[in-house]
């Protein structure tokens, strides 16, 4: 039995009576009357613990907290549990973290505690703040819906986030927990015993602040973690990715949010990743030292209050004009306000020529609906660098200028660079002089351009590619060099790019396949035997290498994809070793890969083997997921067969591994058609068990292998016998759309291939 709360935003009405708005504070006394084998906390310490008698005469006890410091209400909290926990006192502030018993026992909230203490001193200094309260709470749930909250006092986080196996040699799982703990710390140093937004439409700055210092704490705590390229490969880009989609600003009017959102819908990545993103590049201009020289004084000065974003852009604008190393163009509030309540981001357009940069809304130009030029602009602080030397900071403040510092004329291999280091939340597009100029630096000295803006160069010629600005050959330009590229984050970009998940099986149909094959291994080769060294050596030297153990899957995986002999030869290898010995551990890195091929290069003997090791009772739901997997990598198609009859029968599988099994096997180039006929012929059963999602789910997977009117016919033909008239029409939809896509993705594919055949022996 477990209690434990969430008020954030708006349930502390279900709770208690209230007027549940952020901006109205008060002090709380709680009294929880619980069973006494069990323990109470809330956001204050214990003062007593009585016992009373109810009137059937059985005892409970009685916990009485202190009375709480002013706060909101969404911030109030309790937890009712029988758990244990490890303590140690900083700055005599208690800390405690809380677990079930045995992950107390087994030391695996040790890490945890070990970085809270440090980091809330950390921020305390940074801030020049004094944390109000004598103890903080932290409790690991075994069922949570969000990765963390920052009750005042008693922090709640699902379990991943705070525990560490000691088993568990990887940083990446410390790098999560790092940066988990220490954005909720972020709001208890700078939010929450200070100001509170006034309301939810300015839930960014509480949000946006916290993902900030979240990175700040995180790097104290581990200088080894290369967060700047973290910050960027999973903040920054994710969310421009995404910011096109959203029709909505970081911070909207009360009234428009009221009229047309729901609250929690805010809690999303704009809030989070855009808010943090901006509050980088906030930081980047000003300095870092003066941002939090305002921070400081503005916390001081709304202490227990509420606060906007105004008035923090006002603290800003004293600090900037007591002093005059730093000069903006405008007022803190214009610069911000062009960022914060407009939707989307800009992309710069520079033409070297004649030195000139425009910028314009960053949309699907090839979405007709999007033509219409909304003429938004921001005022774009432009890092920059010429050959290689960074250049003093520009500004755009209109919707286009020349700098003539920028016009390159002299020498063919002046390049210019802009964005340096995605410290600004925009997307670049160069003229053809450029791109040209840029890929021969990539080629001839790929060192010279610091690694975020090769991945930032990358990513944003794709996007731009994706939308219409550019020709996909622009992009395939800049991954020539890709032989000299040591960094992992920078290749994911690129195989995400080139080799998306969801269309390997698409791709392999195609005259482009082999064409890929030879271009992608020649540049691959490097950096896959650098890793495959570690992985037959000593994959424990891996141990602090972040991106290996977030991106090295995706690296084997597509060069076992490809044909590579040698990663074939290695997944059989390490498959061959475990089927030996069950007790023998695949190196975890690589696991899903040579769990796959191991199965593909194999006959039904290894097949065999990942079926009996999947109903293994001691097999955990994480290798079960990696071999539910991998035996849909089977490459005869009695297997995959056999495999979806499997499925079927209910003894083994939970009933939502049926449709795992199902969407595996239709994923597949030699499965798809199979896993349809399957599905269609077990359609009685399966709809009773699964119902219409399952059919959406297929359909979805199917769909990237329909390419003519003939068989979107034969879709349509099942779809309309089985589903109801209003799902029919929203089938059509989703097929005819997908039908486009195709269409539109053949053409691209075609010009692929072509740039490949010409581009593949350089």
């Amino acid at each position: 039995m477990l209690i434990a709360s969430q008020m954030e935003p708006t349930y502390a009405r279900r709770v208690y009576p209230c007027f549940d708005e952020p901006a109205m504070k008060a002090t709380f006394d709680i009294r929880i009357v619980h069973d006494p084998s069990y323990v109470a906390l809330s956001n204050m310490p214990a003062i007593d613990v009585s016992e009373m008698k109810d009137e059937n005469g059985s005892l409970w006890a009685v916990t009485t907290f202190n009375t709480s410091l002013k706060m909101s209400t969404y911030l109030t909290a309790f937890v009712v549990c029988d758990f244990d926990y490890v303590t140690r006192t900083e700055r005599g502030n208690k800390i405690r973290i809380w677990a079930r018993k045995e992950a107390i026992g087994n030391g695996y909230l040790d890490y945890a505690l070990n970085i809270t203490g440090p980091i809330f001193s950390f921020l305390e200094d940074v801030l020049n703040v004094s944390y109000p309260l004598s103890k903080t709470d932290l409790v690991a749930l075994p069922v949570f819906g969000a990765g963390g909250m920052e009750n005042w006092g008693l922090m709640t986080f699902q379990e991943p986030s705070l525990m560490y196996l000691p088993s568990d040699k990887f940083t990446s799982r410390k790098a999560m927990i790092t940066l988990i703990v220490s954005h909720e710390l972020g709001h208890q140093a700078c939010g929450k015993k200070f100001f509170t937004m006034n309301w939810w439409n300015d839930l960014w700055l509480n949000e946006g602040l916290a993902s900030y210092f979240e990175y700040l704490g995180a790097i104290f705590v581990d200088p080894k973690l290369s967060l700047d390229k973290i910050f960027y490969d999973h903040v920054v880009q994710p969310v421009l990715s995404e910011d096109n989609e959203i029709v909505r600003s970081l911070s909207e009017s009360e009234d428009k949010i009221k009229g047309s959102f729901s609250l929690t819908s805010l809690f999303d990545s704009i809030t989070y990743n855009k808010g943090a993103s901006i509050t980088w590049m906030l930081s980047g201009f000003l300095t870092e030292k003066l941002f939090i020289r305002a921070l400081s004084s503005y916390l001081k000065e709304f202490s227990f209050s509420n606060a906007n974003q105004d008035d923090l852009w006002t603290h800003i604008q004293m600090v900037i004009d007591a002093q005059d190393e730093v000069q903006l163009p405008a007022s803190v509030k214009q610069i911000m306000d062009s960022w914060t309540r407009q939707n989307g981001f800009p992309v710069l357009t520079l033409n070297l020529s004649t030195g000139t940069i425009r910028q314009e809304q960053f949309l699907d130009k090839k979405n007709r609906r999007n033509t219409d030029p909304n003429n938004n602009t921001w005022i774009i602080p432009i890092s920059w660098m010429r050959n290689g030397s960074s250049q003093p900071l520009m500004w755009l403040d209109k919707s286009s200028k020349v700098f003539p510092e920028m016009q390159v004329l002299e020498s063919e291999y002046d390049w210019i660079l802009l964005n340096v280091n995605l410290s600004g939340y925009y997307r670049v597009n160069y003229d053809q002089l450029n791109l040209k100029r840029l890929a021969h630096v990539l080629e001839s000295d790929p060192k010279a351009i610091p690694a975020v803006s090769r991945f930032q160069l990358i990513s944003d010629v794709f996007a731009l590619t994706q939308f219409g600005y550019v020709q996909i050959e622009t992009a395939l330009e800049l991954t020539k060099y890709l032989a000299r590229e040591d960094e992992l984050f920078i290749w994911n970009m690129v195989l995400l790019n080139l080799v998306p998940e969801n269309l390997e099986s698409t791709l392999k149909n195609y005259e482009v396949y082999p064409l890929l094959k030879k271009y992608l291994l020649k540049r691959m080769l490097p950096i896959y035997h650098y890793y495959a060294g570690f992985i037959h050596k000593n994959v424990d030297a891996l141990e602090d290498d972040y991106f290996a153990q977030a991106y090295l899957e995706k690296l084997f995986a597509t060069a076992c994809w490809l044909g590579l002999q040698d990663c074939l030869d290695l997944s059989s290898e390490l498959y061959a070793k475990w089927m030996d010995n069950p007790e023998y551990e695949i190196p975890f890195l690589i696991r899903g890969t040579v769990c796959c091929y191991g199965v593909a290069v194999g006959s039904d003997k290894e097949w065999n083997f990942a079926w009996e090791m999947y109903t293994h009772t001691d097999s955990t739901e994480e290798d079960k997921d990696v071999l539910l997997s991998a035996m849909s990598c089977a490459k005869e198609s009695w297997l995959l067969y056999r495999y979806l009859q499997y499925g079927l029968g209910d003894t083994l599988f939970s009933s939502n591994c049926t449709s795992t099994v199902i969407l595996n096997v239709v994923a597949k180039d030699i499965g798809h058609r199979m896993a349809w006929e399957f599905v269609t012929e077990n359609w009685p059963l399966l709809s009773e068990r699964y119902g219409q999602e399952l059919l959406h789910d297929v359909l979805k997977v199917m769909g990237r292998f329909v390419n003519t009117d003939v068989q979107i016919q034969e879709l349509q033909v099942f779809y309309n016998d089985t589903l109801e008239e209003d799902e029919r029409e929203a089938t059509t939809l989703l097929l005819e759309s997908t039908k486009s896509e195709n269409i539109e993705r053949r053409k691209l594919l075609i010009k692929v291939a072509s740039w490949l055949e010409k581009n593949v022996d350089d």
